[in-house]
């Protein structure tokens, strides 16, 4: 806790940026029968069945101090998944950064045996060479603020029925744009002297 919390009071550095990441299970749905539009004196209506299209995991990573998001929505959750999005990162991204400073939470394919699953291992290497690793402690997803973004990304964007992936992408690409264009920032005020009072009790005794 104590790594993460020392992490986000580190200044902005554009060659060692901190970025949060975290994923979010979504459940694809369509509608059973086709809405009634709007019309005036009505407003648009909208049947309560509906139709089990699939799930899917969406990548949500966030950089806290200039308010940079971006997110992408996959059919699994894989290690190999996982490779492919830290290269986008690495590459798309950041390809200045000399190592990007990651924060996760602990899931199993959170680590850097996941690119070499996913490329040739001089690949894996080198891509492994710029990125620094930081885990949330476990039930401490709290700490990750992407579970930021996730929140904002839920209530603004795909808090309704999408029934497919392209579909879905697109409406996530948009809502992106839109927040890197107010460059919103996360103002972050719990730190590690703050959680040695408020949380005493998970330290030991000595």
């Amino acid at each position: 806790m104590e790594d993460i919390l020392d992490l986000y009071c580190l200044p902005y550095n554009k060659f060692y940026p901190v970025i949060c990441m975290d994923e979010k299970p979504y459940q694809l749905l369509d509608v059973a029968f086709a809405p009634i539009p709007i019309k005036p004196g009505q407003v648009k209506r909208i049947d309560y069945e509906y139709k089990r299209e699939g799930t899917c995991s969406i990548f949500v990573f966030n950089q806290p101090l200039t308010g940079w998001t971006y997110a992408n929505a996959c059919e699994r959750r894989t290690a190999v998944d996982f490779a492919h999005e830290i290269k986008n990162l690495l590459t798309v991204h950041f390809p200045n950064a000399t190592k990007i400073r990651l924060v996760s939470d602990d899931l199993n394919t959170h680590v850097p045996a996941s690119l070499y699953k996913a490329f040739p291992s001089k690949e894996a290497r080198e891509l492994l060479r710029r990125i620094e690793f930081h885990r949330t402690p476990k039930h401490g997803s709290w700490l990750n603020m992407a579970e930021i973004s996730i929140s904002i990304l839920a209530r603004q964007c795909i808090n309704r029925r999408i029934p497919n992936l392209t579909m879905l992408n697109n409406e996530i690409n948009a809502w992106c744009v839109y927040q890197n264009s107010i460059h919103s920032p996360i103002n972050w005020q719990f730190t590690t002297n703050d959680a040695r009072i408020k949380l005493r009790r998970l330290y030991p005794l000595i």
